[in-house]
């Protein structure tokens, strides 16, 4: 699946392949994220919505 991320370092919106679904914090606080790899193999991470984050993990 491919997600749109901002890569800081070129000050850019990219399109990566999603490489993982990962939650942050906990109770109320849970946060969903995807996390990608740029080409030089830095990383990328963009936070999304539950559903979002629940449709794409199926």
């Amino acid at each position: 699946m491919k997600h749109s991320f901002y890569d800081v370092k070129a000050k850019a919106k990219v399109t990566a392949e999603v490489s993982d679904f990962v939650t942050y914090g906990t109770g109320t606080r849970k946060r969903y994220a995807f996390k990608a790899k740029t080409k030089d193999g830095r990383s990328l991470t963009a936070f999304v919505s539950k559903e979002d984050w629940e449709k794409a993990k199926k």
